[in-house]
């Protein structure tokens, strides 16, 4: 076995060390909390020095917006999709799979968003959270429908995230079972208020 990269610690610059101080930090985060969790834990997690990890990032904060900005990209994405199609019952199915997978692919992030919502509106990324939440209802709700189908167009967003969130633990639920099953009511929803069956 050659080695021709100098010797900082195993795999310390290598590509997927950013990726994998992300996902180690989410898990610290989600069990013990944010404000709970040091640089020194995750370092200590990594079984690398602090040096090395602050050659990344400098403080939790850096982590979790770049964790953010990483892993919700397809969430702009998709609002930037959504807001250059009509306003029909399609194109807002087409954006709640969409959405659906989004938030299977960042299930570390928003269990961590969910289980540290007061951190989350003290950072500076709760702000953006809450205006593409926003941005989304506005998008899939119907403008001049009767109330109830403007909340079951609201609710059809909210559904996908309790599906996520609420049922994550229950026995015999595997996430994707659970991911499609609250995509199917929330398009029940979302059709219910366009006045199909």
């Amino acid at each position: 076995m050659s080695s021709s990269s100098s010797g900082t610690g195993p795999q310390v610059k290598r590509g997927n060390t950013r990726q994998r101080i992300q996902d180690v930090a989410l898990e610290l985060f989600a069990e013990q909390g944010y404000e709970k969790t040091s640089l020194r834990e995750i370092a200590e997690r990594l079984d690398v020095t602090k040096a090395a990890l602050y050659y990344h990032f400098k403080t939790k904060e850096d982590i979790i917006i770049s964790v953010f900005d990483d892993r919700t990209r397809s969430i702009d994405e998709l609002i930037e999709w959504a807001q250059e199609q009509p306003k029909t019952l399609e194109t807002k199915r087409e954006m709640l799979r969409r959405y659906s997978e989004a938030l299977a692919t960042g299930r570390q992030l928003y269990r961590f968003m969910h289980e540290n919502q007061a951190t989350m509106r003290e950072l500076s990324i709760g702000e953006i959270v809450k205006q593409r939440i926003l941005k989304l209802v506005e998008l899939l709700r119907t403008e001049d429908g009767p109330l109830a189908d403007q909340v079951r167009c609201v609710s059809a967003l909210f559904t996908l995230h309790a599906g996520m969130m609420f049922l994550q633990h229950v026995d015999e639920a595997d996430p994707e079972a659970t991911r499609l099953a609250a995509l199917e009511v929330a398009t029940d929803l979302i059709t219910r208020a366009h006045g199909g069956e």
